[in-house]
């Protein structure tokens, strides 16, 4: 089952005017150390920085809350599997948040696209609800 959706455009030359302003102090308040890290080790780093925003407004969107109810930007963060397939995780209240929408018997995924086009950054994020298998006898 569908707990929420949510998505997000972003204007990556707007994301990079807040780099050029507030730099490290913009970057340590809205990004993991793991998201820098990525960012920072691609040729279009202020792409990848807007894509991630998008992505903390989209899954904001779909826990239903948005940017308050003491929801924090390093609540929640996106890597990349091997296959590059993003992946994310929430930490904090809006792990708190999370499971507080996850029925009991359920476990919840959060699953998220990414995708730019200059000027555009944008972000899908569903979070679905899934029943939690019992374990088989041996």
């Amino acid at each position: 089952m569908i707990l929420g959706i949510g998505t997000d455009l972003a204007n990556i030359d707007r994301i990079a005017g807040v780099l050029d302003r507030f730099g490290d102090r913009f970057r340590n308040r809205v990004f993991t150390e793991a998201e820098q890290r990525k960012a920072e080790a691609r040729a279009d780093s202020v792409g990848t920085y807007a894509k991630r925003w998008a992505a903390k407004e989209a899954c904001s969107k779909a826990l239903g809350t948005g940017l308050r109810m003491g929801i924090a930007w390093k609540d929640m963060a996106v890597t990349n599997l091997p296959t590059g397939q993003p992946v994310m995780h929430v930490t904090g209240w809006a792990a708190e948040r999370l499971a507080s929408m996850t029925p009991p018997g359920h476990e919840s995924i959060i699953h998220v696209t990414l995708t730019d086009d200059h000027p555009w950054a944008q972000a899908f994020v569903v979070i679905e609800a899934r029943p939690v298998e019992a374990a088989l006898p041996a």
